[in-house]
């Protein structure tokens, strides 16, 4: 039987119910999730109310038009006039001269919970930025989709922070993005005048569709609540010459490539908790394989509470790997598995999964400390 939906204000909504004290000029990093209960832009309501004066894009832009990886130049936004700095690019240092000249900076971007997710980091990088000119730091909060209750997978070896991993934090964190920069913004020592404005009727055992909001996507490949939790599992295979299901309609749920053998795959996973994999075949639109014909597996979630992505992923990792000659790993993939023990010879998932549970343990204990909710 399906939960009764939970009214949930985000802190965009708590902002124009109760209004903040925001002196001087802002600017504000936002991307198409920034929205109000009403679906209407925290953009047009901070133009309305406050001294607006720029907008800041993250990875895929401001108005989530831009794939992954993509430069974003400076450009005017369309509706508003308002000039958009990019902060993801090679080169952000018209964006942090731009930032300089503010009193304060608002973030308002959903996130997914995941480690390598590069919102997170367009966050804290700002924050620095912040910290460095004296300038406020508000974060708008927003619901971990994932929830936050449960932590998984490996803490990030700071040998391979990157931008798909800056902190020694776990896969899956548990946090909500406010809580995040509350937490980094002390253990990372970066030491910006942070706000955080938190939701109202938020509960940690809740999923995103648990509440009463609606789910827009964060980004071009995760259009689901499903997709974000399968994403901490199979995003590995963004760095090994698997396609992850990009340019097909389920991206991250389905993971292939045309010299996969998926049933001895799925024989060899056996059954596991929370999911059905099942043998399936796609034609990517666009990135790896594209328009070359994938066997695959799909992963059908049936119980989020048992379903652990990250060792899924994992699992599904090391029977690739032992059954097919084929499959290629890049060197790269340290960074988004935190640690270089998935490239040692002897590597064996169970053994893998298992050392990283009291490190999380220890973290999740830590971190509750910064816990709104």
């Amino acid at each position: 039987m399906q939960r009764a939906k939970q009214k949930v204000l985000c802190g965009a909504d708590v902002l124009a119910r109760d209004g903040f004290d925001f002196k001087g000029k802002c600017g504000l990093i936002t991307n198409p999730t920034g929205v109000l209960r009403d679906l209407s832009s925290t953009v047009d309501m901070l133009n309305g109310r406050w001294e607006l004066k720029a907008l800041f894009a993250p990875e895929h832009g401001v108005r989530g038009d831009v794939q992954a990886g993509e430069n974003i130049s400076f450009y005017k936004d369309k509706k508003t006039n308002l000039p958009v700095y990019s902060l993801f690019s090679d080169d952000i240092s018209e964006a942090e001269e731009k930032l300089a000249s503010l009193d304060t900076v608002i973030f308002d971007i959903q996130d997914v919970g995941a480690r390598f997710y590069t919102y997170a980091y367009t966050m804290t990088d700002a924050m620095k930025l912040c910290a460095r000119h004296g300038i406020r730091f508000v974060v708008l909060d927003r619901p971990n989709p994932l929830g936050g209750i449960k932590a998984e997978g490996t803490l990030l070896d700071r040998r391979f922070s990157s931008f798909v991993g800056r902190f020694p934090t776990p896969t899956r964190c548990a946090l909500t993005i406010g809580e995040f920069a509350s937490m980094m913004n002390e253990t990372e020592n970066i030491g910006c005048d942070l706000t955080v404005i938190p939701m109202v009727g938020w509960q940690r055992n809740m999923y995103y569709d648990d509440t009463d909001l609606v789910f827009i996507q964060p980004s071009p490949n995760i259009p689901t609540v499903d997709t974000a939790f399968a994403y901490i599992g199979t995003c590995i295979f963004e760095d090994t010459n698997l396609s992850e299901g990009r340019g097909t309609t389920k991206p991250f749920e389905m993971i292939g490539a045309p010299w996969l053998d998926s049933g001895t795959v799925i024989k060899k996973m056996g059954r596991q908790d929370g999911v059905v994999l099942r043998e399936c075949s796609f034609t990517p639109a666009f990135s790896d394989y594209e328009n070359c014909f994938c066997h695959g597996i799909q992963l059908h979630i049936t119980d989020r509470e048992c379903f652990s992505p990250f060792a899924v992923g994992i699992r599904l990792f090391d029977a690739i790997r032992k059954t097919h000659s084929e499959f290629k790993i890049d060197p790269s993939i340290v960074k988004l598995v935190g640690t270089d023990e998935i490239l040692k010879d002897d590597f064996e998932a169970e053994a893998f999964i298992k050392s990283g549970k009291q490190k999380v343990t220890e973290w999740q204990k830590l971190s509750r400390k910064w816990h709104l909710y």
